[in-house]
């Protein structure tokens, strides 16, 4: 069965799915979370069978580890559906076609359970969460009654209906299943809408009171207030932001978090610095400044998780040249195939809305002669060689001859060349006036000369200082402009637009800060917040050159467009001390392999957790390192996912060290509840314990003899290891608990006949 998420989350998507015996799905909803989708994705293609969400778990987790992935003798839902009509089967494969049965039925009911949970917490959702939830409930027995092998035996005397008999009904159970769980992923999808949504509201709150202090006291008190609630937007739309499908969403996102992180700081000091010099007119403007662009990064944030209409999106006027190029390119290749694809008119006026875009460099007055030079008549050709096309394939529509065909070939080529030529000069236009502008203003003397003017009071010498800022900042942004151009990516775009109105709004702000400082020279308030809005701008200019570096990797082919979200983490940027994790990129190949390894280590940390779940002494020892070993497992599924806490290789290092040694203490727990058993139970339960004492020293000894520089190459190796151990893990937190049951129960019994004879006696 093959599965086809539709991406994306501009316009309606569904899931689809068919195969040969008729299953197919359209669900009508779109998936627009990476989470949402990695969850369906088994269940649509394969439907793998094997629970591991326990409801306790926040909600993320319900999205990440889902219910309906994987058992371990890897049996499909698809067994079920496409198995031989023929109804002589062997007793091992009636056994397992109900394995199937009851392994879906399960995961289905803990599935539902947090469903439930989420209703109950969420009454605006409950009875849409709760239909969903009974549909796939309804969907999970069905399954079980049709596998039941029970009823087989009597499969000819009285016609009971079964797997073998009733194909249909397993399709479209099937179908039931899969619906209703989409629908309930989706709703609690929702939820984490909502709770961004609130956590927006509550940050907008405080900020309006922020804004209407009169006293420092008063200030500090709801400030402390503010920095708590922006910690906790920041993790709400940091979780989102990794979720998201779409790259220019994700990038959006990513802007508008930077955005409202710098801000934070500049609104602390421009509010001392007000309510310092409340009649200050230029410290009023600076805040104001501030405010304004952090409500807009707020909006922005909620524009992108709701699916508004974002602000210019839908703008042609915003269509970059690379974007342009790219599209023109597109239609002429469909041309191939079809010479009645397209029409002329649309050639040509395509052709003009990307040479219109490259005015902006042919009218910049920071545009070399040489260059404006080449660009014109490059354009020039551009033009030519399309009439030549023009031409070519108009024959071609009314004669097609093999000759004819050469021709059109050949003028393809020619076109598509002059356009590749026009966009390489373009690009190196854009890279050397945004180098030659980087190095001329690396030292930062107007911001340093600023700051000497403020503390002197020059009113004079700071009119002149902000002028030759201005017109830095007029560079700076219209570089931005020029870069966004022949940037190669929309993500890569999006970051030009962001650094073209930084630059545009924190230029003004340094020269309102600096403006309050020259005013009152002697203020410390007003040195911190020029020195805050200085390193603002320092820190986009560092900025600016990582992003020359990414522009110019896309534009030699080093990265591609697409970023796979299973890539492995990159190393802590500005942190020399840590080195990166691997030396070259993983390809495609391994990363869906290290994906594939680390969402069953996922499972295997939730079945651990529902295996804690069911032990009253939560201080118990055996508990304490299963939950640890458990949060341990599900940091490094994280990893895999490039998210978590997990970084560099020194930090993967580290973690295998603490795991192992969490590993031999709980095998040493282990042997001390063993003591207290009879001489079965303990043996059977030592047994275990030395399947798990190797492999801990085996993780040991990698960590000791591997190189940093080849951790990756023993990344797969790893994981493996550590699913082998939380596999035997979940076996030991199960059958532990299962003999202390049987402990409890034998001193009770024997309390219990002892009571009863006392009485007799």
């Amino acid at each position: 069965m093959a599965a086809s998420p539709i991406p994306g989350g501009g316009g309606a998507g569904a899931v689809h799915s068919s195969n040969a015996s008729g299953f197919a799905f359209d669900s009508g909803l779109e998936i627009r979370t990476r989470s949402v989708e990695q969850t369906l994705l088994p269940l649509v293609s394969q439907a793998e069978t094997r629970t591991g969400t326990c409801y306790h778990r926040p909600i993320q987790t319900m999205l990440e580890i889902p219910d309906l992935l994987q058992d371990k003798k890897k049996q499909k839902i698809t067994t079920l559906i496409n198995h031989k009509d023929n109804t002589k089967k062997s007793d091992k494969t009636l056994q397992a076609i109900q394995r199937v049965g009851q392994a879906v039925n399960l995961a289905v009911g803990r599935f539902v359970k947090v469903g439930e949970a989420i209703a109950n917490e969420n009454w605006d959702l409950k009875e849409e969460i709760n239909v969903a939830c009974f549909e796939a409930k309804q969907a999970g027995e069905t399954i079980a009654s049709l596998t039941d092998v029970t009823k087989w035996s009597h499969l000819e005397s009285d016609g009971q209906v079964t797997v073998l008999t009733d194909k249909t009904g397993v399709v479209q159970a099937a179908r039931l299943l899969l619906s209703s769980v989409t629908k309930v992923l989706l709703l609690a999808d929702r939820v984490v809408i909502k709770q961004i949504v609130t956590s927006r509201n509550k940050v907008l709150a405080t900020m309006d009171g922020l804004e209407k202090v009169n006293s420092f006291q008063e200030f500090v008190q709801i400030f402390s207030q503010f920095g708590n609630e922006m910690v906790e937007f920041a993790h709400l739309t940091g979780d989102r932001q990794n979720d998201l499908k779409d790259e220019k969403k994700k990038a959006r996102m990513a802007v508008a978090r930077a955005v409202l992180e710098k801000g934070t700081m500049m609104l602390l000091t421009a509010s001392k610095t007000c309510l310092r010099h409340p009649s200050c007119e230029s410290a009023h403007k600076n805040k104001e400044g501030v405010f304004d662009r952090m409500r807009a990064a707020l909006e922005k944030v909620i524009e992108i998780v709701t699916d508004c209409r974002l602000s210019g999106e839908a703008d042609g006027s915003s269509v970059s040249i690379y974007t342009g190029i790219k599209e023109l390119k597109l239609n002429i290749e469909a041309l191939r195939e079809n010479v009645y694809f397209e029409s002329k008119e649309n050639l040509s006026a395509t052709l003009e809305v990307v040479l219109e875009r490259v005015e902006d460099f042919t009218d910049s007055a920071y545009t070399s002669h040489e260059h404006r030079e080449r660009i014109l008549e490059l354009s020039t050709q551009a033009r030519t060689e399309l009439q030549q096309f023009v031409s070519v394939w108009m024959q071609a529509q009314s004669r097609k001859t093999e000759s004819t065909a050469e021709e059109l070939e050949l003028a393809v080529l020619k076109f598509s060349h002059s356009l590749d030529e026009l966009r390489k000069e373009l690009h190196c236009t854009a890279m050397q006036l945004a180098g030659d502008l980087l190095k001329f203003h690396a030292d930062h003397v107007v911001l340093k000369a600023l700051k000497v003017t403020g503390v002197e009071g020059n009113l004079e010498a700071l009119a002149e200082y902000a002028c030759k800022l201005s017109e830095q900042k007029e560079q700076l942004v219209e570089t931005c402009r020029l870069l966004r151009h022949v940037s190669g990516t929309e993500p890569l775009e999006i970051t030009c637009i962001h650094a073209e109105e930084t630059f545009q709004v924190t230029g003004q702000q340094i020269i309102s800060a600096a403006e309050t400082l020259t005013l009152h020279p002697s203020s410390k308030i007003a040195k911190e917040n020029l020195d805050v809005f200085c390193e603002a701008w320092e820190s986009q200019i560092s900025d600016m050159a990582t992003l020359l570096r990414e522009i110019s990797d896309v534009f030699e082919g080093r990265r591609g467009e697409k970023y796979d979200h299973l890539s492995l983490p990159k190393p802590m940027k500005n942190n020399a001390n840590l080195k990166s994790l691997k030396p070259d990129k993983p390809d495609s190949e391994e990363q869906a392999k290290i994906a594939k390894l680390g969402l069953k280590l996922g499972l295997l940390s939730s079945d651990a957790d529902c295996e804690i779940e069911k032990w009253e002494d939560e201080e118990n020892e055996i508990v304490q390192h299963g939950r640890s070993m458990s949060r341990m497992a599900y940091s490094l599924y994280l990893f895999t996912r490039g998210e978590g806490p997990l970084k560099t290789s020194q930090d993967l290092i580290h973690f295998l060290e603490v795991f192992a040694a969490e590993g031999l203490k709980l095998t040493s727990s282990v042997q001390s509840f063993s003591k207290q058993l009879k001489d079965d139970d303990k043996l059977m339960l030592l047994l275990e314990i030395n399947k798990l004492i190797p492999l801990c020293h085996q993780l040991q000894t990698i960590t000791k003899t591997s190189l940093q520089s080849k951790v990756f190459l023993k990344v797969d190796k790893c994981i493996t290891k550590i699913r082998s151990m939380m596999t035997l893990v979940v076996q030991l937190l199960s059958l532990c608990y299962k003999l202390l049951k049987k402990m409890e129960n034998n001193r009770w019994g024997s309390a219990t006949n002892k009571d009863t004879m006392d009485g007799q006696s």
